[in-house]
């Protein structure tokens, strides 16, 4: 019997033996469970073992969920292309038993990267690879901008792109639980359960055997994928594996306007500063630098951040934003790739059996759709079948060799 064909599998006691385990049940582990599960050339087992099955901490429910297409790496915008392609698609792709999929209240309200000048030049050259890919950006010089946005103070800023069509924000935690529900009604088993070592042949260089977990259980496996988000790195240090994968909080804030901001899009200041409308009101962030950046897995919000750094200078981007209230604020988790903020993905060079899906640095709920078909396709056809994602494959990390992604917010 095919996996796609399989009884639905309830949350539960861990079988014996599974042809893949997932480490991690996020939007990435999601994903590629319910890729896999549908793929009518794969007639395994899946199992997927998640930690915090109330997801209350998850990145994937504590992002800014949002999607864009202006990156300054090829395969992050194929991936991203194939995201939105996805979402539209979604509700349908994701149905179970004739209910309907979920509902991802999609905006595709755009993104506006603004530039001084100094970043006007990296700006054309990411605009012209985008538009390449077929991406649908505008360009947008300083008079543009002022007729278009009104509210926009313009004096410092040499151009802008913006995202006509492909780019918002929707509902990360639907679609998580879209992929969750799907998958389990395709026969993938979900146990609850935290990942504690891994059994590895030829005294421990070799391909992965099986998965320990903090219970005492243990399933015997033919494949494992690391989908562990910002813990990525402590689970692959359990298999004896180096990953640069750390674990960064970061803030959102959410405020009221008490002036209109008519047709404001996913701003992303030359700052890094970010803000974007959230129904009524509106949310916003900032990475910090990197001296500012700890390791931590604390969910604590840091005020100050916004009081001391955020507003000012969207006050100074929308004058509209110097009268406004803070009225609330959550922390969440980036799965940092230390080594180049891009994804590592595909298979360990000496445990060939051991796949990545990790280091999304913030860009990972938008990816989940390719990742999860990818790492799908490799584990079914042992190579990338719809996208060449060979640039992110885990040798660049001992070598040292970066992939640099110039737009990370």
């Amino acid at each position: 019997m095919s996996a796609a064909a399989a009884p639905p599998k309830t949350t539960g006691s861990p079988p014996s033996s599974s042809d893949v385990v997932i480490v991690g049940g996020g939007i990435i582990g999601s994903a590629i469970a319910y890729f896999l599960a549908s793929d009518s050339g794969f007639g395994g087992t899946v199992t997927v073992i998640e930690r915090d099955p109330s997801y209350r901490e998850s990145s994937t429910a504590l992002s800014a969920a949002s999607i864009r297409q202006q990156f300054s790496v090829p395969e992050n915008i194929a991936m991203s292309l194939y995201g939105i392609r996805f979402l539209r698609e979604a509700a349908e792709r994701l149905a179970v038993d004739g209910d309907d999929g979920p509902a991802l209240s999609l905006v595709e309200g755009g993104y506006l990267f603004l530039a001084t000048p100094d970043t006007r030049g990296i700006l054309e050259r990411n605009h012209a690879l985008q538009t390449a890919a077929g991406a649908d950006i505008a360009w947008l010089e300083p008079a543009d901008l002022t007729a278009r946005f009104p509210w926009l103070t313009t004096d410092d800023v040499s151009a802008g792109t913006l995202g006509l069509s492909g780019e918002g924000w929707f509902d990360a935690y639907a679609l998580l639980q879209g992929f969750r529900k799907k998958a389990r009604s395709l026969g993938v088993t979900y146990v609850d359960d935290e990942v504690t070592g891994f059994e590895r042949a030829n005294g421990g260089r070799g391909d992965v055997s099986a998965v320990l977990m903090r219970s005492g259980g243990r399933i015997a496996c033919g494949t494992v994928v690391n989908a562990a988000g910002a813990r990525a790195g402590d689970v692959a240090a359990l298999a004896g594996v180096e990953l640069p994968v750390r674990p960064r909080r970061r803030c959102v804030f959410v405020f009221d306007c008490r002036e209109p901001v008519p047709g404001l899009p996913l701003m992303v200041d030359p700052s890094g500063v970010y803000v974007r409308p959230e129904g009524d009101r509106f949310i916003c962030g900032v990475s910090p630098g990197e001296a500012d950046d700890p390791d931590t897995l604390a969910l604590d919000v840091d005020y100050p951040l916004f009081d001391d750094h955020i507003w000012p200078i969207l006050a100074h981007r929308v004058p509209a934003f110097e009268a406004i209230k803070q009225v609330g604020a959550w922390a969440g988790l980036y799965e940092v790739n230390t080594l180049d903020h891009n994804a590592v993905l595909g298979p360990h060079p000496e445990a060939g059996n051991l796949l990545f899906a990790n280091g999304f640095s913030g860009h990972g709920l938008q990816q989940a759709p390719a990742v999860g078909r990818g790492i799908a396709e490799w584990i079914v056809h042992g190579r990338w079948v719809s996208l060449d994602l060979s640039a992110f494959s885990y040798d660049r990390i001992p070598a040292n060799r970066p992939v640099r992604e110039l737009n990370v917010v």
